[in-house]
């Protein structure tokens, strides 16, 4: 207990030092030096007072790092400091493209690791881990200000190897379970497409890595050639891939106008614009994503949206499109950071915004065992999917095929919460 005690008494601290940072950062933004230092001296104040004042001498090392773990999450939940041991298995882990993997994608919430999505028909996904849980522990190591591009390396391995994960559900106990995963070779599922009701196509998504638009054209125009008059592109838990293959998705839609736009401060700005030969469908067209929709899939639904293609229907996306690269350090280490974000056409940064939704329609929990006992992830039929039959009554009763402002109208706009249960340290 008294363990437990001394953590949340260093958290705190790291909290606050966090604090004093971000402070200083803000009010040195268009002021001299000299300020800029003064913040920095109260820094340096809070660490000699811990240091000297705290009831027992606490690891400094612990306290500092703790400070600029939160530093990192506070401006960015996708951003790693790695140390030089930490950077060289990163470099390494990147050239190694062969090892096997359970198929999480991850973000980093309150401090701990969490999920934006788990790869269809992957072990993670299989185990039914889903966006938002906290994964609380790999291999009995806590994720407590764990590096995420380490706790990323810690879930790779040779095919055939367990790794145990201590997962925090978000919909279900309080109470973390541990869950043992195999690794494999992760494959993305294909895309799917078939007529779902008369006269509407329905093309299922799940993933953009390169080559992934140009394999949703081929399926659209089957579709189109099978009767197809309407077009359901289905973005629900895409979160996997290049965000700028996104653009190459909403570009099969769209015969000009603004995709999307990269910036930074040294990254050199550009701007994707639709292009009419690449234009395949002009159907009328619903985009449905959810919260495990993220990168280059919300990328499509924000420039199909804002350019008043189609209308989009279900839960607010996960927010992550950014280009992110390693800074190296002095120290040998490196601090990976988003050094540009991507902007909807109508200036947004959607890593930090996401994509709401003009028409919100939640998943329904199952209330039945033969509900409950589907296969995690595995596609629900028609009847049972609420999200999906809402785009459907979108697309067939005369709603708006194309998107409104809807700015202020929470009813319609309203962005759904991401609930995210905060693990407490337990003795």
């Amino acid at each position: 207990m008294r363990h437990s005690r001394s953590k949340l008494i260093l958290i705190a601290f790291s909290a606050a030092l966090v604090l004093f940072l971000m402070l200083g950062t803000l009010l040195g933004r268009g002021a001299g030096p000299e300020n800029v230092y003064s913040h920095l001296s109260v820094f340096t104040e809070v660490l000699s007072r811990i240091k000297s004042e705290y009831v027992e001498e606490p690891d400094m090392q612990d306290v500092t790092l703790g400070a600029v773990h939160g530093l990192l999450e506070a401006i960015d939940p996708y951003a790693s400091y790695l140390n030089r041991e930490q950077y060289e298995q990163y470099t390494r882990m990147m050239k190694n493209n062969g090892k096997g993997s359970v198929g999480l994608i991850l973000s980093r919430r309150v401090g701990y690791v969490s999920v934006v999505d788990a790869i269809p028909g992957s072990p993670a996904a299989r185990a039914g881990i889903d966006t938002g849980d906290m994964i609380e522990a790999i291999d009995g190591v806590a994720t407590r200000d764990m590096p995420l591009a380490f706790a990323e390396m810690l879930l790779k391995g040779a095919p055939g190897s367990e790794v145990r994960l201590s997962v925090l559900r978000v919909r279900e106990s309080a109470e973390p379970q541990e869950i043992r995963l195999v690794r494999e070779e992760v494959r993305y599922p294909p895309v799917r497409s078939e007529i779902i009701q008369e006269g509407i196509g329905h093309v299922r998504v799940q993933s953009l890595e390169p080559g992934k638009a140009a394999e949703v054209a081929r399926h659209l125009e089957s579709l189109m050639k099978q009767g197809a008059s309407k077009i359901i592109l289905d973005l629900r838990d895409s979160a996997a891939g290049e965000p700028k293959e996104g653009l190459e998705l909403a570009d099969l839609f769209l015969d000009q106008g603004t995709l999307s736009s990269l910036r930074g401060q040294k990254v050199e700005k550009q701007e994707f614009t639709a292009s009419r030969e690449k234009t395949v469908c002009r159907l009328p067209l619903v985009v449905v994503i959810n919260r495990g929709t993220a990168r280059g899939a919300e990328l499509a639904a924000a420039a199909l949206l804002e350019n008043k293609r189609a209308e989009v229907v279900g839960e607010r996306s996960y927010g992550d499109a950014a280009l992110r690269r390693p800074v190296p350090l002095d120290d040998g280490g490196a601090v990976i950071l988003s050094v540009a974000k991507f902007y909807s056409p109508g200036g947004k940064a959607v890593q930090d915004t996401g994509v709401t939704p003009t028409v919100v329609a939640m998943a329904r929990e199952p209330v039945s065992e033969s509900e409950r006992a589907i296969e995690p992830q595995a596609e629900l039929p028609l009847s049972q999917d609420t999200v999906l039959q809402k785009a459907i009554e979108v697309l067939t009763k005369g709603a708006r095929l194309v998107a409104q402002d809807t700015s202020g109208d929470e009813g319609v706009s309203g962005r759904p919460p991401h609930p995210l249960p905060v693990p407490g340290p337990r003795p």
